[in-house]
């Protein structure tokens, strides 16, 4: 494959829009993922509560779960007939087998990532810093702000960098809610496995090495502001 042919393989419509709804919905379910893991991971180091140790365990459901069973128990549950799907279905909002389901999937498989990250560091920090802040006549916004905030920002970026890397490459929980309907619904680990299936090595590989440097700009960039985090807090301690 010449450099002409590369360029035609990668850049045709049916690939784009997969390229666009693959990183697209990954961004979307890591940012999801960033408030509501850091949300979760608060209220378990933070509250004691009946059923606190059940929840603490479903977190790591994603990691138990076979990505296709969980895949399909998704799309059981956000069909139209489904546990939430019927309940979304009266207000026109229809999740399984369009690009919302794709983000559903993707933001179920990477909230451990953010919670499992962002708890230890939470568990660590000395609650007698927000107290003497207390007593200085801080807000709870601006103790968060100024002395939580900083703390937990190097970690809550590395569960970011992490689910969104898992998103990128995820497969199996995606392909059953997703409908992969090209140009829509379609995936571009999904168009990989197609062009595989189609004898079409050089294709797959083409569209493979593009994920491949998209993937590793993304994850510099963040790295990089991960860097700049822990030295900015370095230089402010």
């Amino acid at each position: 494959m010449d450099w002409q042919q590369f360029w035609h393989t990668v850049t045709t419509p049916r690939v784009v829009a997969s390229y666009r709804l693959t990183f697209g919905a990954a961004l979307i379910g890591a940012i999801i993922n960033a408030g509501f893991g850091l949300l979760t991971a608060w209220v378990l180091t933070r509250y004691q509560f009946p059923g606190k140790r059940l929840i603490d365990a479903l977190v790591d459901l994603p990691f138990a779960l076979p990505t296709a069973v969980a895949g399909i128990a998704l799309t059981a549950i956000y069909s139209t007939n489904g546990w939430v799907g019927s309940l979304l279905a009266p207000y026109g909002i229809k999740v399984a087998f369009t690009p919302l389901g794709v983000v559903v999937a993707l933001t179920f498989i990477g909230l451990p990532f953010v919670v499992r990250t962002v708890q230890p560091v939470l568990e660590d920090l000395e609650q007698e810093v927000e107290e003497a802040a207390a007593s200085l006549g801080a807000s709870r916004w601006q103790t968060f702000r100024k002395i939580i905030s900083p703390a937990i920002f190097p970690a809550l970026l590395t569960g970011f960098s992490l689910a969104f890397a898992r998103a990128i490459g995820e497969y199996g929980s995606v392909i059953f809610i997703a409908g992969n309907m090209p140009m829509k619904s379609e995936i571009t680990p999904l168009l990989i496995i197609t062009k595989l299936e189609q004898f079409d090595y050089a294709g797959a590989t083409a569209i493979a090495v593009v994920m491949l440097v998209i993937s590793f700009v993304l994850l510099l960039t963040i790295n990089l502001l991960q860097w700049w985090a822990n030295q900015r807090n370095k230089n402010g301690a």
